[in-house]
């Protein structure tokens, strides 16, 4: 049993890293082929991966996992001004500074469950927010946002000789540009880390007891099972997978603002994992993956693309066609993610998982025993 999981997950890698791996060409027909798109995939596939380990796996919502990016973002636009615009430094610190600010909100957050846990949260993102909007402007540079500046000092690249030149320095690894396709596998390689850490901590004793929790916490208290550490560690390791999230924003955009810790951030987040499906491996990801093509998508129509569509009609009904169909694209688009994520959660609680796993099933499906088709004709 033990070699077929084992073999089962190592072909789920390989299926899956191919799959990251050639995304600017499976992605290409549907116009989602370009580096800037194939990024925001990659960064909230992770930041999903990370979320889906305490939602999805351990049973606890959390409104407030946005806190988490934006700590990663600020670390890294910092670690660029004051070491080096080599990514690596800027990752680990970012992850490291995520992790440490996970630890002290849920030591506080855990002490409850349900509803009171979610709203502890989200009180704490906000807080977070408030201050790097206004009280501590001089590290976030407030409403502004902390960036990259060509005289920054940079200690580490000033030691090992590495000047400004005359253009603002971008961040880089040994060489590779974090920009264009060279940013986009960047950021594939992380992907694929964070998914096989994932996979690693689902298949664990630590990710049955995650599970176990899930199920039935307060058993499992009663059974002697002290959940505390369990839960604590699940909310510091997502914590840290959005740290790395965030970092990974600055790689690609040398730019922090406080608008990545808003509450909206952390419900959409919430509306990946659940759309995609929650407590599954792939489902976050496909589920970042979705609303991110459809905010491409959508958000880019205005009224002259809409008219250019309908301009098959007569001019009364054009003009009609157009106004409808504005109200859900454009800066309407959230009207239409909303109807799509209600017919998800109303024929598809498990989200796009459980279609796939329908269509699956019902391919599956044996046909009937050739003596019950008679009897059916018969009948």
């Amino acid at each position: 049993m033990e070699r077929t999981s084992a073999s089962r997950d190592l072909i789920l890698m390989v299926v899956f890293t191919a799959a990251v791996l050639s995304m600017p060409i499976w992605l290409a027909p549907i116009g989602a082929g370009y580096p800037d798109l194939l990024q925001k995939f990659a960064i909230f596939g992770i930041f999903a991966i990370g979320f889906n380990i305490l939602f999805g796996l351990t049973g606890y919502l959390s409104f407030g996992h946005a806190a988490f990016l934006g700590v990663g973002s600020y670390t890294a636009v910092w670690t660029f001004k004051l070491v080096s615009m080599n990514i690596l430094p800027a990752i680990i610190f970012s992850i490291i500074l995520a992790g440490l600010f996970a630890l002290a909100i849920g030591y506080v957050s855990l002490r409850r469950t349900g509803i009171y846990f979610s709203i502890l949260t989200l009180a704490f993102a906000q807080m977070a927010y408030n201050l790097a909007y206004s009280v501590l402007t001089p590290i976030t540079n407030g409403e502004t946002g902390l960036r990259v500046l060509r005289d920054d000092p940079r200690i580490l690249d000033r030691v090992l000789g590495i000047e400004p030149g005359d253009v603002l320095p971008t961040p880089e690894l040994f060489g590779l540009r974090t920009i264009g396709y060279e940013g986009f596998y960047i950021c594939a390689v992380f992907l694929i880390i964070a998914f096989f850490i994932a996979l690693k901590i689902t298949r664990s004793p630590f990710g049955l007891a995650l599970r176990g929790i899930k199920s039935n916490q307060s058993r499992m208290n009663y059974a002697g099972f002290n959940t505390r550490p369990y839960t604590l560690a699940a909310f510091v390791i997502s914590g840290m997978f959005a740290g790395l999230a965030g970092a990974l924003m600055a790689v690609t955009d040398p730019l922090a603002g406080a608008e990545r810790m808003q509450w909206t951030a952390s419900g959409e987040i919430v509306l990946m994992t659940i759309l995609g499906g929650a407590g599954t491996l792939i489902g976050p990801i496909l589920g970042a993956g979705i609303i991110k093509y459809s905010e491409n998508i959508f958000s880019a129509f205005n009224e002259q693309n809409l008219h250019q569509a309908f301009s098959f009609l007569p001019d009364p009904v054009q003009d009609a066609a157009v106004s409808i169909a504005s109200m859900f694209v454009g800066e309407g688009w959230h009207l239409t993610l909303g109807i799509i994520f209600m017919l998800i959660v109303i024929f598809l609680p498990g989200g796009v998982m459980e279609g796939f796993g329908r269509i699956v099933k019902w391919t599956r499906k044996p046909p009937a025993p050739r003596a019950t088709q008679e009897v059916r004709t018969a009948g």
